[in-house]
């Protein structure tokens, strides 16, 4: 019969084994977070520079082995995928803390957009087309942030009702992704007086 103090060691080493355990899996679960982390911060800056840049590369870039990348992301499309997605969160989360709700909506409409666009200009995005063509689930948080500025321009007559909104949002979405084709010196101003034509009430 085991006696009642060998259990008690038994249990306690049992209870050191399963707290090592669970340590060591905290371990290599913040190491894995910072791994992911450091492969998509080195991702957008050398893509940013160079849209060619190979996953060695980037490996090199982040400090890992480009078995490491791969082992977060299987392929470069996914690579890239998974850097819009970062891209557009970061984005929508400084869009969010905009207080689009004082003033007129279109200083709101506009505030959105040059905040949008200002961001994007830091990260350039556009540089490599696979990052920057996204699922319309990534649109979603835009749509619905320019529906509610767009509603509430036709509610005080700032804008049209002779158009339907979810055209209004569509075509102002669209414009914007052209105006990103534009010269930077003219980009913000001609986007601007396109949509103030658009959106003007008649």
């Amino acid at each position: 019969m085991v006696s009642k103090v060998s259990r008690h060691a038994i249990l306690d080493k049992v209870s050191d084994l399963t707290q090592g355990s669970t340590e060591r899996k905290r371990r290599r679960r913040s190491d894995a977070h910072r791994s992911r982390s450091a492969i998509l911060a080195a991702t957008i800056t050398v893509l940013g520079e160079d849209p060619d840049t190979s996953v060695e590369g980037i490996a090199s870039a982040a400090g890992v082995t480009r078995q490491t990348v791969y082992a977060h992301f299987p392929s470069r499309d996914a690579l890239l995928r998974a850097v819009a997605d970062h891209l557009t969160a970061e984005a929508l989360q400084i869009c969010g803390d905009l207080d689009l709700e004082s003033g007129s909506a279109t200083d709101a409409l506009f505030l959105l957009l040059d905040t949008g666009r200002t961001f994007f200009d830091r990260h350039p995005v556009k540089l490599y087309p696979a990052a920057a063509t996204g699922d319309a689930e990534r649109h979603e948080p835009v749509v619905e942030l320019l529906t509610r500025i767009i509603r509430r321009g036709q509610t005080t007559g700032e804008f049209t009702r002779e158009l339907p909104l979810p055209w209004l949002v569509t075509s102002t979405i669209a414009l914007s992704h052209a105006a990103a084709d534009l010269p930077p010196s003219k980009a913000a101003s001609t986007l601007r007086s396109t949509l103030l034509r658009l959106l003007a009430t008649h």
